[in-house]
């Protein structure tokens, strides 16, 4: 009774409010009021309980399948880490641990994001498949997201073109916790636990929560789900916050998400998290490595760090210095902890004598995203984080494995996270799934390696790309109809400053064919984009967009 009274309290309260505050806000307010119901609940923290191995080991380290560990970075800038010679803040703040795993193993200097955002790119990472086969071709957002962001975007006053939304067609979909990878796809951990693994999942997931979509539906035999996103409780005295005026997302993140946790899909909503979530999640790693030390495991780390909304521990704030403005020197202290849990990860392998066979991957998602108004984190590229510029879409792909790999090779071909399930798979000397786009990339270690592959795609509705050797064509359609197109020959142009569209017409039309051969064979999305935002390309949100200025219309 007394929460159903809450319930209509704040109901009246949100309703009484409609006076004061433009629609945004009030939405806004609604979002937040629902979160903090849905969150009430939320049990004390508690010790989560890994599975554990043999007590005592049987085969020597190195005579068993090699243990692996992916480790995935959200929203990772190309120049947030130091490996590249970069680094946050003109290289203030530098990625030590980082920088050290890729100098241990082998560095793919041209490697690629599955998508311009996040879910359909760990799709990619789970199935080694496009989403032309699986049809997971779209980020699901929480419900009302689209509308708030559409709505905010509108109200905004910086000179970016309407956003589109389709009210209707979003109503149409599954709730949220029902879109997702389908459980039909057999994901890299289901081909590892068939083939003697134990797997684990830390963090973030975003495939799907129900409907055998789930991770522990999808092959893994413990979870540890990020069930909202919040590193701190945002009045945490150990907590530094940097809340982004300008920036529809931030303001729908603030008000939606909470500070919590799930095992193994227990009832919801979860529990609290014992400390900040990048640090959390690290430490929960070190205890399944350590249970688990006796046989093979796989491990996905999959690190909410360092999407937004940013927030640091004061301990990591005060480290990184007097940067200014306070939400980069935020955005700095973040990486800061996501560099510490690489380290530390490293760090246990090598304690426990398992570094020799452990194959670790390191990656991201996809690129750092604009609407954080921090002008450099893709420094030397293009674009953003939803948008198919380099920006968007390079990635690191590190891997060290010392058994098999030698440390500090440098692989050119380009590459993408379709690849990194029949890697694993190979390395873990499981049977070869059929009907993949992927491939191993074991091979391009080697002094000659067998590699005849030119052509990767990303297309997503009305947004269209193909890389067909060094050449790059993306196409996209404006709401009037108009396709803008953007052709580069990256091996000269890595930063695509000289649009070729207009001189190479016999180029445009060999690559624009590989695109339409790509979508006579595709299956349509399983749920489609409901909305479609402006976003520029060479500003951040934090800037004013001038009629020159480029954009592209994303679909989501």
């Amino acid at each position: 009774m007394t929460r159903f009274l809450l319930i209509i309290a704040g109901l009246c309260t949100l309703l009484a409010g409609l006076v004061w505050f433009n629609k945004s806000e009030l939405l806004i307010a609604y979002v937040s009021f629902q979160a903090d119901q849905n969150y009430a609940d939320r049990g004390a923290n508690k010790v989560v309980d890994w599975q554990s191995g043999p007590k005592v080991a049987g085969a020597p380290a190195n005579e068993r399948p090699p243990n692996i560990i992916l480790i995935v970075a959200d929203d990772l800038g190309f120049n947030d880490i130091s490996t590249f010679g970069g680094g946050v803040a003109q290289g203030r703040v530098q990625t030590p641990n980082i920088d050290k795993l890729a100098a241990d193993g082998v560095v793919f200097s041209q490697s690629y994001s599955g998508a311009n955002t996040c879910a359909p790119s760990r799709g990619m990472l789970m199935t080694g498949r496009y989403p032309s086969r699986t049809g997971f071709a779209f980020t699901p957002t929480p419900n009302g997201m689209g509308r708030v962001l559409s709505m905010v975007m509108d109200e905004m006053d910086n000179g970016l073109p309407p956003a589109q939304f389709d009210h209707e067609l979003a109503a149409s979909k599954p709730p949220y916790e029902q879109q997702g990878l389908p459980g039909s796809e057999v994901t890299v951990a289901e081909m590892l636990q068939a083939n003697g693994y134990y797997t684990a999942h830390i963090g973030k997931w975003h495939l799907g929560r129900s409907n055998g979509m789930e991770p522990l539906a999808q092959g893994f035999d413990d979870s540890l789900l990020m069930q909202s996103g919040l590193y701190l409780p945002e009045n945490d005295p150990n907590v530094v916050n940097a809340k982004l005026e300008f920036d529809p997302i931030d303001k729908f993140l603030w008000s939606a998400m909470r500070y919590a946790a799930n095992f193994n899909n227990a009832e919801e909503p979860g529990f609290l998290p014992d400390g900040y979530l990048t640090d959390y999640f690290t430490r929960e790693s070190l205890r399944v490595i350590e249970a688990n030390k006796h046989r093979p495991f796989f491990l996905y780390l999959a690190h909410w760090g360092v999407h937004s909304p940013l927030q640091a521990t004061r301990d990591d704030y005060e480290a990184v210095g007097d940067i200014k403005p306070h939400r980069l020197r935020v955005y700095a202290a973040m990486i800061r902890a996501l560099d510490r849990s690489v380290g530390e990860v490293v760090a246990k392998l090598e304690q426990e004598g398992l570094s020799d066979n452990t194959l670790v991957i390191f990656t991201s998602d996809n690129g750092g995203p604009g609407y954080l108004g921090l002008p450099d984190i893709n420094t030397p590229f293009r674009g953003w984080k939803i948008t198919s510029f380099e920006g968007g879409l390079r990635v690191p792909m590190f891997v060290k494995w010392p058994a098999k790999l030698p440390a500090g090779a440098q692989v050119v071909n380009p590459v993408t996270h379709i690849d990194v399930m029949p890697t694993i798979v190979a390395a873990a000397g499981a049977p070869a799934q059929p009907n993949i786009d992927g491939r191993n990339l074991l091979p391009l270690t080697s002094d000659n390696p067998d590699w005849d592959r030119e052509t990767l795609f990303w297309v997503s509705d009305h947004s269209k790309v193909v890389r067909y050797g060094d050449w790059k064509l993306q196409l996209n359609t404006q709401p009037s109809g108009e396709i803008k197109k953007w052709l580069y020959d990256l091996g000269s142009d890595p930063a695509e400053q000289n649009n070729l569209a207009g001189m190479r017409v016999d180029k445009l039309a060999e690559l624009a064919a590989l695109i339409d051969a790509y979508e006579a064979s595709a299956r349509p999305p399983l749920y489609p984009a409901a909305a479609q935002l402006p976003i520029m390309i060479d500003k951040t949100l934090a800037e004013q967009f001038m009629p020159d200025d480029e954009h592209v219309y994303s679909p989501n």
